[in-house]
């Protein structure tokens, strides 16, 4: 009986020069690495460091853990509870007119009957890019009761001046009015790619029935559209419960507080009285709120689908 003997060949350690040695099938995440690291410090820790914060106080140079009471102590904030307020109410009142505003001109710019449509999208979407403080400051100046070119225009056709945003009603109304221009046209240009990207085939088999603009507008381009009038139903949202600086440089958050948004009074709460723990814990508040409300745009609009 032959017996024959198989000698493995002994198996070599990896140096650990080896082991770091760069692989090529990594190289991606090598790419992304620094990325990551960046992302980890500015955006992961502050995340995490904030979220610790809101269940702190600081006291006498120290922090110091006081569970949920800075969360008890918001729900007790008549402050607070009215910056919600004037959030919810341009919440519900500016963002159903901004979007249809936005949908009725990417309608007419999409229109095969207009010229000049390049001209027509730049002047929409300006506003969008225009510097926040800037726009602000210009419609100050466009609301002044004594100069402004709004009370200005009244005069001359007789009518009394409005004092803007000293008015209770006034002032809200022209955050609303200010907001609504700036961001129509920005969400104008996402709705008329929505449109743009409808094929010509489906509005030419409606032609064949013969159904008219107005059905051909309910029934096709109004469902065919739904994905994108969520999606900036929701943007919209996130944006608007993150209203600052129409608040803070229009308004001043004033009269008594009518107009003060919820992004505002942190501001204030962190930075001018110092209270970063209660500020922390009015972020994350707001952050559940969108949250929720996102949520439920989603599913009320069949976002599944």
């Amino acid at each position: 009986m032959n017996t024959q003997l198989q000698l493995h060949k002994p198996v070599q350690k990896r140096s650990f020069l080896d082991k770091i040695k760069p692989n090529p099938k990594n190289a991606g995440y090598y790419f992304i690495a620094p990325i990551m690291v960046l992302f980890c410090v500015f955006m992961v820790y502050p995340i995490i460091r904030s979220f610790i914060l809101s269940f702190q106080k600081f006291d006498a140079g120290h922090y110091k853990f006081v569970g949920f009471d800075n969360y008890i102590l918001l729900f007790k904030d008549d402050i607070f509870l009215q910056a919600l307020k004037n959030n919810f109410w341009y919440l519900i009142i500016q963002v159903p007119i901004m979007i249809l505003l936005a949908l009725i001109l990417a309608v007419m710019i999409n229109s095969q009957f207009l010229k000049y449509k390049g001209f027509f999208r730049m002047a929409f979407f300006m506003p969008a890019v225009t510097a926040l403080v800037a726009y602000a400051l210009v419609f100050r100046l466009l609301l002044n009761t004594d100069f402004g070119f709004i009370n200005f225009i009244l005069s001359k056709f007789g009518l009394p001046r409005v004092d803007w945003l000293n008015g209770e009603f006034t002032s809200k109304l022209s955050i609303i009015i200010a907001m609504t221009w700036r961001w129509t046209g920005y969400n104008m240009i996402i709705l008329l790619a929505g449109l743009q990207g409808i094929s010509e085939e489906i509005y030419e088999a409606c032609d064949i029935d013969g159904a008219n603009a107005v059905q051909r507008f309910f029934k096709v381009t109004l469902p065919l559209m739904k994905p994108i009038i969520l999606f900036c139903a929701i943007t919209s949202t996130i944006g608007t419960l993150q209203l600052f600086d129409e608040s803070f440089i229009l308004t001043k958050g004033g009269p008594d507080n009518a107009t003060i948004s919820v992004a505002h009074y942190l501001y204030n709460t962190g930075f001018r009285f110092m209270k970063f723990g209660y500020a922390a814990a009015m972020s994350y508040v707001l952050v559940i709120i969108i949250a929720v409300l996102s949520l439920i745009q989603f599913k009320f609009a069949g976002g599944d689908e």
